[in-house]
């Protein structure tokens, strides 16, 4: 092995290790704001979005026939959000302990059912991807990890079927002590590796029950920043430039995120980049020419 390959290793090793570095050279009011609103409930701000989705719809067509069987809207979500971080890294950071870190990887968390019932299990899966992931590989990586889900008892269902039989005298202790580690970055990194509350963002399709998009809270509890919710597909006609009616498929998005990660002129750039590639999918096909760093 050659001293590079070694190194490459070596910071490979510790990236595992570690959720994230600390970013320090952000403006002042970045880090005195995070001690003046210390709680991720109270530092929610809300975007609301519609996305013309007849591209999309037609790009899921291809995936299909390609031999991508079960591609939905779903995975091109996913993989334009892996494209939006690897571009517009603030969208990747959290906060943990009053202290503002840059993610070192992409971690989506998504909630699932067992089976398509009103009282079936549900089961949250994390998803990560690398960086320079395309359409077709966020596919494979989601499939996989989905199908694993359904065929096995997930590691986070385990803990907490042991911890609901614990009395809630000593449970009210145990997560208690289970903030302050949170707070000091001590938790087990096997705890955060499969905690729902811990991760870059959470995706939720409420199109499946056939309902609008909600706006979800996000948790005290852990360190995700953002919360995207989607909803039904649904037409609606418009005139067109001639006077013509012409029939459109649309989506209704909620978004809630932490403002303290980034700006708003950040949020507003990285989202309208999100947008572009729902609307041209055909970008996702292959990998970025680049991956952008966040600031020291």
């Amino acid at each position: 092995m050659t001293k590079e390959e070694k190194k490459m290793q070596k910071e490979l090793k510790n990236k595992n290790k570690k959720e994230g570095r600390r970013v320090r050279s952000l403006d002042p009011m970045h880090y005195v704001g995070i001690y003046l609103m210390d709680q991720r409930t109270a530092s929610s701000n809300y975007f609301t979005g519609t996305i013309d989705i007849g591209v999309a719809e037609e790009y899921v067509k291809k995936m299909r026939e390609k031999g991508l069987k079960e591609f939905s809207v779903m995975h091109l979500y996913l993989a334009a959000f892996v494209r939006m971080y690897s571009q517009h890294p603030e969208m990747n950071r959290f906060i943990r302990g009053h202290r503002i870190y840059a993610r070192n990887n992409i971690e989506i968390a998504m909630t699932i059912k067992k089976e398509m019932k009103l009282n079936a299990d549900d089961t949250v899966i994390k998803l990560v991807y690398e960086p320079d992931a395309t359409a077709e590989e966020v596919y494979h990586i989601t499939q996989k990890v989905i199908s694993d889900a359904l065929n096995e008892e997930e590691d986070f269902d385990k803990i907490v079927k042991l911890l609901n039989k614990i009395p809630r005298c000593i449970m009210r202790i145990i997560a208690w002590f289970l903030k302050k580690l949170d707070y000091y970055g001590i938790l087990p990194r096997d705890l955060v590796k499969v905690s729902p509350f811990h991760g870059s963002m959470v995706i939720t399709s409420l199109a499946s029950l056939g309902i609008p998009p909600i706006y979800h809270h996000l948790y005290d509890f852990g360190n995700i920043p953002i919360f995207f919710a989607f909803g039904k597909r649904y037409n609606k006609y418009e005139t067109n430039k001639e006077g013509t009616p012409e029939k459109h498929a649309y989506m209704d998005y909620r978004i809630t995120c932490d403002e303290r990660i980034a700006d708003g002129h950040a949020y507003s750039v990285a989202l309208r980049y999100f947008n572009v590639l729902v609307r041209k999918p055909e970008l996702l096909d292959t990998p970025p020419e680049k991956i952008v760093e966040d600031i020291p």
